[in-house]
């Protein structure tokens, strides 16, 4: 039995994560900011919860009290929020998070990061060993930094980090990829900008599969890995099928990209100038991220753990799609 510590437990991966890591018989634990009303649900599961905020290091300190295996994946997720809550949350939280874990001699740290980090280039088949690339923008380019406090830590420190890239996560309670897609085809405000880009679905019981091997395997010490579910599928082939799903009318709608990302940077000054907090319907990271035809390999954790995604992408699919249709629609879109 190990004393897991998982921030952002509240979350969609986190929340998985730490039912996982029950279902194994080990004590989980999450800290939760003051005010969540998600903390009552997560007790009720048999989770340790304890208030704190990760942007506070005395809070952090005292929640890595007798913890082996930490697994960070809070973050500010949003591509719109304030530059200072991705300052404080995502990188000074993981700084705050890597100096505790230090402090408390854990047996492993694992970060969860994001494909995003990589870049956007579609010359080559992107691995493990592909520089980081900004993007410029907020929600890549923050987990960039995050990332290279970690592996500054991994130098300085030794400590025992892996990292985990995760491309589309999707799955039952994903409010932040499938329900935005669905919301958006459902009120017949989804177009396309670009003829078949590509996405790489990755379903969350697979990637949870390799975040718990991670944890343990001593082989994943100061690497990183990829995950998807060995296949990708054009984003347009994944909406026709939610659209099916959800007995909706497909997208049909297509503009040009340099009218979709001009339509983007006027509503973001629009909502800048009136200071509005809601995000607006087209984000320029949105827009770019949209009409990628990035390739992702994830050989490194096949050939070196031994890892494969034991449920394949159709089934995945399936199975989000009965969690999907028992959501009201009213409450899709959160953000």
């Amino acid at each position: 039995m190990k004393h897991v510590l998982i921030t952002g437990a509240t979350g969609f991966i986190g929340g998985h994560l730490a039912k996982r890591f029950l279902a194994r018989g080990d004590k989980v634990r999450a800290i939760v900011r003051p005010g969540n009303t998600n903390a009552k649900m997560l007790a009720s599961e048999g989770i340790e919860v304890i208030r704190g905020d990760i942007r506070q290091y005395k809070h952090v300190e005292r929640v890595m009290a007798g913890i082996d295996i930490v697994v960070h994946c809070a973050a500010v997720v949003t591509d719109w929020a304030a530059k200072k809550e991705y300052v404080e949350v995502t990188v000074g939280g993981t700084r705050n998070i890597c100096k505790a874990a230090t402090k408390a001699n854990v047996e492993r740290l694992v970060y969860i990061s994001t494909n995003d980090v990589f870049g956007r280039s579609e010359k080559t088949v992107i691995d493990e060993a592909h520089p980081k690339r900004r993007w410029r923008e907020p929600y890549p380019d923050y987990k960039i930094k995050a990332e290279a406090v970690c592996w500054l830590y991994r130098k300085e420190q030794r400590i025992p980090l892996t990292i985990v890239y995760p491309c589309w996560v999707y799955g039952a309670n994903d409010y932040t990829f499938v329900a935005d897609l669905a919301d958006a085809i459902i009120k017949k405000e989804m177009l396309f900008w670009r003829k078949d880009p590509l996405i790489w679905p990755t379903y969350i019981e697979n990637l949870v599969d390799l975040i718990v091997l991670v944890s343990e395997d001593e082989r994943a010490i100061g690497n990183g890995y990829l995950a998807h579910d060995g296949e990708s599928v054009t984003l347009q082939h994944f909406c026709e099928k939610i659209a099916d799903a959800l007995d909706v009318p497909p997208v049909t709608r297509q503009i040009p990209y340099p009218f979709a990302y001009a339509f983007a940077v006027l509503l973001e000054t629009l909502y800048t100038v009136l200071r509005r907090k809601s995000r607006p319907l087209l984000t320029t990271y949105i827009v770019k991220n949209l009409r990628s035809r990035l390739r992702f390999s994830i050989d490194k954790a096949r050939q070196e753990l031994g890892w494969q995604p034991a449920i394949p992408f159709e089934e995945g699919f399936e199975r989000t799609m009965d969690w999907l249709k028992s959501v009201d629609p009213d409450k899709l879109k959160t953000k």
